[in-house]
Parts: C-alpha cells; sequence; structure tokens
C-alpha cells in the first residue's frame, strides 16, 4: 500500500480566505506572506494559486529568488532583508524588496550605492525587540537611508505586532502610539498588521498588511477558529488506518503502555506519526477524524504510527480515512490538545508527506 499519507492543499479555500482578508483590509493593499514554505502549504504552489496578489513576503532570500524562478512577477519583499554584498546583488538581479532593520544593512547600500535599485522598508521596533531600529535609533537611520547617494525606489515603513493576539489590546496600542511618535511628520506608506492584528481591529490598518495564518484558514486566537472571521482551511491532512485491533479491558497500548484500555477497545492504528509531523506532544484525547466522527488517540504518538480509540464507530477498517485536522477538524482545536499552535502543527509537516493542491 502506498501514498498512506497527504497534505491537501485547497487552492480555492486559499483564493477565497485573500479576498476576505481583502474586503477587511479596505483600502490597504495585502501583502500574502508566504514564508517557511507557504506556512507548509507549498511556497511556489500557494504563489502560483493566489499570484494577482498585490504583492508577496518571505523571510529569506532564497524563498524570493524561487518565486521569481516560478515566474511570481509581483513585488516580493524580503522580511529579513540581506547580510552581504553578494545576497544584495541577488535581490537586485531577482527585483526583491528590502527590509532595513539594523545598521549593517544601511551600510551595505552606502558601500554599494545601489540603493536605487530597491524599495526598502524600514522596520522600527516598536515594542517586540527582535528585528528594528528603536525608536529613539530610528530618525538617524531614516536620515542616512535619505542621504543615500542613490535614492531607493520607493521608501516605506514598517513595525510588527508582539501581542496582536491578546483581545485587551493595551500592548498593541502601546505600539501603535511609539510607532506614530516615530514616524510623525513623515509622508511615507506604511505596513503594521499582521493576521491577529487585521482580524482583531483592535489596530488602524496602515497602508499595507500583512496577513500570514489567516490566509490559510487558521485562526491567530486561542479562544476562535478561522470559520468565526469565514475563513477556510486550507490543508487537510489526511491519513489512512492499517489495521484495526480489538484490545481487552486491561491490556495497554502502544509505548511505555502508556494507555490501557477501561474496556473492551477497537483500535485503529493510523499511518501517521512525528515523522510525519504530528507532534509527540498530542495528548491523550486528541480528537482525530474517522467516518466524520472524533477518535480520541490513545496512548503516544510513535514516528510512523498513532493509536485512536474507534469503539462505536461502525464501518472502520483497513484503508479507511483518518482526518488528523483541516475539513471538520480545525488545526485550532487539534493545537491546543497538543500544547502548541496552529502554525507550529501547519509549518511542521515533513517533506515525506506529499502535497497535493486541487
Amino acid at each position: 500500500m502506498s501514498g498512506l499519507i497527504r497534505a491537501v492543499i485547497d487552492t480555492q479555500a486559499l483564493r477565497h480566505n485573500l479576498n476576505v482578508i481583502r474586503t477587511r483590509a479596505g483600502r490597504a493593499k495585502v501583502i500574502a506572506v508566504v514564508k517557511a514554505n507557504a506556512y507548509g502549504h507549498g511556497l511556489v504552489s500557494s504563489a502560483l494559486a493566489i499570484q494577482d496578489a498585490t504583492a508577496f513576503a518571505v523571510a529569506r532570500l532564497e524563498e524570493g529568488m524561487s518565486l521569481r524562478a516560478a515566474g511570481i512577477t509581483a513585488p516580493i519583499l524580503l522580511l529579513e532583508g540581506v547580510f552581504s554584498r553578494s545576497q544584495l546583488e541577488d535581490a537586485a538581479q531577482d527585483k526583491l524588496d528590502l527590509v532595513i532593520h539594523n545598521e549593517r544593512q544601511i551600510e551595505l547600500l552606502e558601500q554599494t550605492e545601489g540603493a536605487g535599485r530597491f524599495t526598502l522598508w524600514i522596520k522600527i521596533d516598536t515594542g517586540m525587540n527582535r528585528l528594528g531600529f528603536a525608536p529613539r535609533d530610528f530618525a538617524p537611520a531614516y536620515k542616512r537611508i535619505r542621504m543615500l547617494r542613490s535614492a531607493p525606489k520607493k521608501l516605506r515603513l514598517m513595525t510588527h505586532l508582539a501581542c496582536a493576539d491578546e483581545r485587551d489590546g493595551d500592548s498593541t496600542r502601546a505600539q501603535l502610539k511609539r510607532f506614530e511618535e516615530a514616524i510623525h511628520g513623515l509622508n511615507v506608506e506604511t505596513s503594521i498588521l499582521n493576521s491577529a492584528g487585521l482580524l482583531s481591529g483592535v489596530a488602524p490598518g496602515g497602508d499595507w498588511v500583512r496577513p500570514g495564518l489567516a490566509l490559510y484558514g487558521a485562526s491567530p486566537f486561542s479562544d476562535s477558529t478561522a470559520a468565526d472571521f469565514g475563513l477556510r482551511p486550507v490543508m487537510t491532512l489526511i491519513s489512512t488506518i492499517i489495521t484495526v485491533r480489538e484490545v481487552l479491558q486491561g491490556e495497554r497500548v502502544g509505548y511505555g503502555g502508556a494507555w490501557t484500555a477501561p474496556r473492551d477497545s477497537r483500535i485503529a492504528i493510523v499511518a501517521a506519526g512525528y515523522g510525519d509531523g504530528v507532534h509527540r506532544s498530542f495528548a491523550p484525547g486528541t480528537p482525530v477524524l474517522v467516518r466524520k466522527q472524533r477518535a480520541p488517540l490513545v496512548g503516544r504518538v510513535s514516528m510512523d504510527m498513532i493509536a485512536v480509540d474507534v469503539t462505536g464507530i461502525p464501518g472502520v477498517e483497513v484503508g479507511t480515512a483518518a482526518t488528523l485536522w483541516g475539513e471538520g477538524l480545525p488545526v485550532e482545536e487539534v493545537a491546543r490538545h497538543a500544547g502548541t499552535i496552529p502554525y507550529e502543527l501547519l509549518c511542521s509537516v515533513s517533506q515525506r508527506v506529499p502535497l497535493e493542491p486541487h
């Protein structure tokens, strides 16, 4: 038996979600974030499915170059920027936009006198303390870029929200205040909102929004699912039951005998494990969808298999499909059982799981 597990990628859902995001964004332009292999959904195939997006964003140079090689002509933003002259030249060759977030990146532009080849985005760190110029350092950095011999094609400003998934919004409002104070008096386009910021409505949108997770039909909030916002899951991770066992009351299942049957039980073994991206942290009781019913995981996740209790679910046999997350089983729900976030589950799908766009 082959093709036991696959990630079905619903490109119609991807396009639907982009349209929902556009409606929420209003007049703001949408930068579709496709970094990290499009959050596990396939970098090139996902971008091609929504190539009418105003722009795309990736983290690394190689990701941007792959999109250009695939024929993507829309603007592509490198969220981490570049870190050497050779990277700068590669980015110029492929007409990539650059985020500038430290002095070394300004020095590269000063040394090469090539800023005129780029649209530049200066990142201001308003509270994430990860990338960007602190508000006190922004004005000198902005001045240095303005003084480059070769002026950039366009110059824009951005920040990143650290706590946009928190409903009270106090941290987000504090970040916005710092951003507004830093850019006061500058007539420059801005980008502020990620998925959580856009869906929460707690902050004004700026001129550009940068949705990632929402694009793929998952919610960034712990107390909601994508359906609450009219979004549809793009990935459905589907595996196959490879055997069904009758386990007597008191018998144990899996490594360490971590689960003991409380009654005579019917246990299905599913071809999915941490070698496929099903985290070992999946707790007992994590739901798996079998014949449209939730079957609880029992025992520990192993490298290639999990066990689920299908007692009382009729018609389960070898070859029956089992959905780990996606259509009918929100990835947000599964992530809570795994003690993680949907971002991590989606990005963790391993290379041995084929992606099947349709």
